[in-house]
């Protein structure tokens, strides 16, 4: 078959959250528009182990493939979850869950769309955040978090995400991004990419959150460039829960969050799966 001319689109969703029974009524209400269709989903599945399973098992008895890259909430340890692995250690035993299922995840070689739009590099990406998306009039991280706590404005993650074995959760992400730059460089420089990753890769879609302060737990300074630097086609992200699309130096990044039943409620119901490529489906 001729490379950019097989039938099927790459369809993106994240933010899923399907603790809610609510968002999981509509997982199992979620089907391909062909049976040439891959899914990537950016992060935030659920918190406990066994809903990230069943979301992604579900997902992928329906889809050609599905490819998938992990958000904070699945790198919590609730006290609840019979999975007590914490840091690196949960991670990994996600990525063998997805393996399992024949999901694609950032440890896996990077797949080829070679449907509408193609052909272009999946490009799924683990890279947590290092807190410089600092408050305004804030130079450092313990001013950050000394504002952010000062206005109640904290991410759970403090409390549930733990970064074994790294001392801290910034390490974690330098650990991530050295790795994630290393296999980078052995791209096939010829094909564009798709960027898929749980946190935006630049700072411009969080200047819009209503609290500010949360811009630190949504990303790093350091990939700033990369849509540009790994010739992206399209950058795919979730963690806001603000679905949009902006352009960003030619760029589309595309904003594919679910969210929660009492946000996507309060905009007339769910906007549910977007198509990234061969282009946005209105």
């Amino acid at each position: 078959m001729a490379l950019g001319t097989s039938a099927g689109s790459l369809l993106a969703i994240s933010d899923l959250h399907v603790a809610y029974p609510d968002n999981r009524a509509l997982v199992e209400k979620m089907r391909p528009l062909s049976d040439s269709d891959w899914l990537l989903v950016a992060g935030d599945v659920g918190e406990k182990a066994e809903d990230v399973e069943w979301a992604l098992g579900t997902l992928s008895r329906r889809f050609e493939k599905v490819v998938w890259v992990p958000g904070n909430h699945e790198l919590w340890t609730p006290k609840d979850d019979p999975v007590q692995l914490r840091g690196a250690h949960r991670y990994q035993h996600l990525v063998e869950l997805c393996r399992g299922l024949g999901v694609v995840t950032p440890e896996d070689p990077y797949p080829v769309w070679r449907g509408a739009g193609g052909p272009v590099t999946i490009v799924p990406l683990f890279l947590l955040y290092d807190y410089t998306f600092l408050p305004a009039g804030t130079r450092t991280k313990t001013a950050g978090l000394a504002q952010a706590y000062e206005t109640g404005v904290v991410c759970t993650d403090e409390m549930l995400l733990h970064p074994d074995p790294y001392p801290t959760r910034d390490d974690w992400c330098r650990a991530r991004l050295e790795l994630t730059e290393q296999r980078l460089a052995a791209l096939d420089t010829s094909l564009p990419t798709v960027l898929v990753n749980h946190f935006p890769l630049v700072r411009e879609p969080t200047r819009v959150l209503r609290y500010p302060e949360f811009a630190m737990w949504c990303g790093t300074e350091r990939t700033a460039d990369w849509h540009l630097k790994y010739a992206a086609a399209v950058v795919v992200y979730g963690h806001l829960h603000i679905p949009r699309t902006m352009s960003l130096d030619g760029v589309p990044f595309v904003e594919v969050s679910l969210g929660y039943p009492r946000e996507w409620r309060k905009y007339g119901g769910p906007r549910g799966l977007r198509r990234v490529l061969p282009g946005e489906d209105g």
